[in-house]
């Protein structure tokens, strides 16, 4: 593992990059700011190795506008409606920072802070503990929640991500991790020829806002059925109202589950040209598919990638959408002597066809 300087982030704390490879060659660059992945160097069928994820080439990059390229995000993930929710009979204002709608913590959410990291090696691989203390009332959140995740680059090519946090004050807690793939590579096309298979029976269908109507719809005759291997493409530019309301795919599916806790299949992915395959698993109810709608060619990222329409596309393992305001959905409220935990893997393999 090898640590570097990466600049300084504006409240003036050194910012480090964490190099982290593994015996197979496979290599991940994180860093301490926003526990940002920064590259992700995997091989394709025939051993070359690219980068999958995009962003910058230098922090002032993500300093000057980044949607969320390979942040962590917390204190919630994804919109709570109006900015407004209320918690045991109190109500609670939020920053509106996505139109009228609370997006992915705030203004400063846990993308843009400096978190501790502390690097480890053990028998299933290399990888950093992030530590981050948020104090009671950040971006008008109740309680002092102290989050640690821990990523994991393992021996046989995945990525693992172990979230856990504790609160003093009862508050709402949706982790996740916002990498954007082309599995391809970084700034090769659009992902629409991406293969997805969907381990979903229903979606989360929402207003023209992006905030939940309230129901889980059946994916069956519609473009969100994903349980057979269709590519993104396919039918993404359907005459279809949920898809209008997205711009594209930006909705959660609810994930089949046996039991709430397990550790179960979300998602595949295959990229034909390359062979390379991203499979996730995760003990997570749902997860955001987001097909890169709002890139739309202005954002210059490494060695001068011009990221245009839909050249990436992120798989967000969380709970589901406003939650804190959707009472028939699981509940995201961690409470004193309470733990969060929720595990996510994204494996990286690739197809001999």
């Amino acid at each position: 593992m090898e640590r570097t300087p990466f600049g300084t982030a504006p409240g003036g704390q050194p910012v480090d990059v964490y190099t982290l490879t593994n015996k197979s060659g496979v290599e991940a660059r994180v860093t301490n700011y926003g526990g940002i992945i920064l590259s992700l160097r995997v091989p394709d069928r025939h051993g070359r190795f690219d980068d999958v994820v995009l962003g910058y080439d230098s922090l002032a990059g993500y300093l000057a506008e980044s949607p969320y390229f390979g942040a962590l995000i917390g204190r919630y993930g994804n919109r709570i409606a109006r900015g407004r929710f209320t918690l045991d009979g109190q109500q609670y204002t939020l920053a509106t920072n996505n139109g009228v709608n609370h997006l992915h913590g705030g203004l400063k959410g846990f993308d843009k802070v400096v978190w501790t990291a502390e690097p480890f090696e053990n028998a299933q691989g290399m990888g950093l503990v992030f530590t981050y203390v948020s104090p009671d009332g950040e971006e008008g959140y109740p309680g002092t929640l102290t989050a640690r995740v821990t990523y994991t680059l393992t021996g046989d090519n995945a990525l693992v991500f172990d979230y856990h946090a504790t609160t003093d004050k009862a508050t709402p807690v949706n982790l996740t991790q916002h990498s954007y793939f082309n599995l391809a590579g970084d700034g090769k096309g659009d992902i629409l020829g991406h293969v997805v298979t969907l381990n979903a029976d229903r979606f989360v269908p929402i207003d023209p806002t992006s905030i939940p109507l309230g129901d889980l719809r059946d994916v069956t005759g519609t473009p969100f059925d994903f349980r057979r291997p269709t590519s993104i493409g396919a039918r993404i530019r359907q005459d279809d109202e949920q898809l209008r309301n997205g711009q594209g795919y930006d909705h959660s599916v609810v994930l089949n589950k046996s039991g709430a806790s397990e550790l179960t299949l979300a998602a595949h992915v295959l990229e034909p040209t390359s062979g390379r395959v991203m499979e996730i698993h995760t003990t997570e109810p749902g997860m955001q598919f987001y097909s890169g709608n709002f890139l739309d060619g202005t954002l210059k990222g490494k060695k001068g990638a011009v990221y245009h329409h839909r050249y990436g596309f992120a798989m967000e393992t969380q709970h589901l959408p406003d939650s804190p305001n959707q009472l028939g959905f699981p509940s995201t409220i961690l409470r004193p002597g309470e733990h969060y935990r929720s595990r996510s893997v994204y494996s990286f393999s690739v197809s001999a066809v």
